[in-house]
């Protein structure tokens, strides 16, 4: 409004699944009003093709949801006599094309040309158009996305090549910020990566984003940061200006998501992962949870969050967030009980079927909620997307099959498995898929029979517990000796039923002992993958060995966490493996194993769930009922620690939850 940018929200409406619903945000404007000349004042909206019209996913497809940008404004005056006016969006409104925003897209960046000004514009009045389908308009419930740290370069260097290189010291998501003296016609670009490669930005794990930011100045001192695109990034390359004319830094985006709790500890190294941890949490809150920030991705991808759940909801308030995201999960639940692999589905061409791990984020993610916030609510809302995934997953499970057990042990119609395991590739990865879901499904019964009892579904909780003995006993006699050792041995088909609670007696003595001996003989490591890390070491501690627990956490070796950290990393990796010991990136494709930018992240945050056990285990904290109203503190000390802390408190913001009191433990 005549040039001041209205309310501080970056990226709205947001994404929500747009063939269902569409949210408006409401701002106040009269301070920007009150007093204001005769002569009126300008409001000026630039849309760009966001989620909806540009380019997304990583097939870059276009125009998913509306054939074209739209704006829909409504500006409501309430004046001293108490009448009302309402001036909305319509054909007296006028519209142009070439603005200063030359090109903007969440993949490849932004393009600005100062230069340009209203009066140079050529202007047309706008035409009325709709979105595709027949959404919801409805006022937004998330939590909006804004600028919150500022990080300053902690190292400054040319590179071989020539370009100026900024390191921020810390992977992000967000925007830079530059102050330029310039001269007009002058063109200034920012290019953004995560790692360096020789002293120069590594770019190959971008795949096809260009993550650059390009300004054309106009004359003197001047000030540009990109509003309609954002980057994951820790280092910035500049050419077009020399180094004294430009001050930078970078802006960290996400979802206002408070932070709520805290772990330290005596090792350094475990602080160091515990920052990668929230660092990766706050990356990928972007309006939606994302599986990364950087490359041409940036999907909502449902296995990710299932896994990180607990994790997130420890260190932020993630209420706000997941009721819009799980209002999308239900939205888009198909009518046979499936749960897509990425929400909102924006044209991902998966299927929407019951998946383990991904389509368990129904029940993982709000359950998760409702241990730190007290919400019965959001389980409310959610219980009958839980109640018809359970049932598409007992028919899928059921499919093909005749005997009572092979009935509980779900093989179709696909799975991700042991996604990412470092002792196989994608077809190993799935092969585990039957191992893997049937202990995923035991869980979300267990889980939504808790549920079941909290919410008064008496018949629901002992039907769902009978069927979770069932699939217990299916786990035991299709995939055991009966006696607690696998037929087919890995690690990720020990843990589970380990720290799922699927095991008793010596059948757990002697599972946790084949854990331990693989573990042996991969030299110390861990060889599990998305599905299974999160609980290795609860399988370890909960049977017994908190020693061989504590090894597994501070090993230093690749595959391992603390490998991540003293590699440098600042955010969780998506592979294990993302930088070799030797320096290079691993950017093999999946497929092929060639080198061709492939599925590599420096800012993922899957292998983060680690940080659940550092709590509940290591500070000891525990919820025992919804929002902390009884807890348990009982921390397990070992591997060397000299004290331990932590702390899950109500939201920083001053809301009063129900359940919400502080909560903390300490070794």
């Amino acid at each position: 409004m005549d040039g001041v940018k209205v309310g501080e929200d970056y990226f709205a409406p947001g994404f929500t699944s747009y063939h269902h619903h569409i949210a408006y945000q409401s701002y106040e404007v009269t301070e920007q009003l009150v007093g204001h000349p005769d002569d009126g004042a300008e409001l000026v909206a630039t849309v760009a093709g966001g989620w909806a019209v540009g380019s997304f996913t990583h097939k870059r497809v276009n125009r998913i949801y509306a054939d074209r940008q739209a704006f829909l404004c409504e500006l409501h005056l309430e004046y001293a006599d108490g009448t009302v006016e309402v001036l909305g969006t319509g054909p007296d409104w006028q519209v142009s094309t070439d603005g200063p925003y030359r090109m903007a897209e969440w993949y490849d960046g932004e393009i600005y040309d100062a230069r340009v000004t209203p009066e140079q514009q050529s202007w047309k009045p706008a035409d009325v158009t709709r979105p595709k389908g027949d959404p919801v308009l409805s006022a937004a419930v998330g939590a909006p996305v804004r600028a919150h740290e500022v990080l300053r370069p902690v190292a400054q260097t040319v590179s071989p090549s020539g370009e100026l290189v900024y390191d921020l010291g810390q992977n992000f998501a967000g925007v830079v910020r530059a102050r330029i003296r310039g001269t007009a016609g002058q063109e200034v670009v920012f290019r953004h990566a995560e790692v360096l490669v020789d002293d120069e930005l590594f770019t190959t794990s971008l795949r096809t984003a260009k993550a650059t930011a390009t300004y054309t100045c106009v004359d003197g001192a001047q000030e540009y940061s990109p509003r309609l695109s954002y980057m994951g990034f820790r280092y910035v390359g500049v050419t077009g200006i020399d180094a004294a004319d430009l001050e930078l830094e970078g802006v960290v985006l996400h979802s206002a998501v408070p932070e709520t709790g805290e772990f330290a500890c005596s090792d350094e190294r475990l602080n160091a992962l515990q920052s990668a941890i929230r660092w990766g949490g706050k990356s990928n809150f972007v309006d939606i949870p994302t599986d990364c920030p950087q490359r041409d991705e940036r999907e909502g991808w449902t296995g990710d969050y299932a896994v990180f759940a607990s994790t997130a909801s420890y260190n932020f308030d993630m209420s706000r967030f997941l009721d819009k995201w799980l209002r999308d999960i239900n939205a888009e639940q198909s009518r046979g009980g499936g749960i897509p692999m990425v929400v909102p589905r924006a044209g991902n061409p998966f299927p929407v079927v019951a998946t383990a791990a991904w389509g368990d984020v129904c029940v993982l993610a709000p359950w998760a909620e409702y241990l730190a916030r007290g919400d019965l609510g959001m389980l409310r809302r959610q219980y009958p997307t839980m109640r018809r995934f359970l049932k598409a997953a007992a028919w899928w499970a059921s499919l093909f099959s005749v005997r009572p057990d092979r009935r509980r042990i779900w093989r179709f119609l696909f799975h991700f498995g042991d996604w990412t395991a470092p002792d196989t590739d994608v077809k190993g990865w799935l092969r585990r898929g039957r191992w893997v879901a049937t202990a995923y499904l035991a869980n979300s019964y267990g889980i939504v029979a808790r549920i079941a009892e909290l919410l008064g579904e008496h018949t629901d909780a002992v039907r769902y517990r009978r069927e979770r003995e069932r699939v217990i006993r299916a786990y035991r006699n299709v995939f055991t000796d009966g006696a607690g050792t696998l037929r087919e041995e890995f690690q990720t088909g020990y843990v589970l039923p380990l720290a799922f609670g699927m095991t008793e007696g010596a059948e757990t003595e002697r599972m946790v002992d084949n854990l331990v001996r693989l573990i042996d003989e991969a030299g110390g490591h861990l060889q599990t993958g998305f599905t299974g890390t999160p609980f290795i070491l609860f399988a370890l501690s909960d049977s017994g060995r908190l020693d061989e627990a504590y090894r597994l956490l501070l090993q230093t070796g690749y595959p391992s966490w603390l490998y991540m950290v003293e590699s440098g990393g600042t955010t969780i990796w998506e592979r294990w493996d993302a930088l070799r010991p030797d320096g290079t990136v691993n950017t093999a494709d999946l497929q092929t194993g060639e080198d061709t930018g492939g599925m590599v992240s420096f800012n993922h945050y899957a292998a983060g769930a680690v940080g659940d056990w550092m709590y509940r285990r290591i500070a000891g904290l525990e919820p025992l009922e919804g929002g902390y109203r009884r807890f348990r503190v009982r921390p397990l000390p070992g591997g060397g620690l000299s004290w331990a802390r932590g702390a899950c408190a109500r939201p920083t913001d001053g809301r009063r939850r129900r359940g919400g009191s502080r909560a903390s433990g300490c070794c």
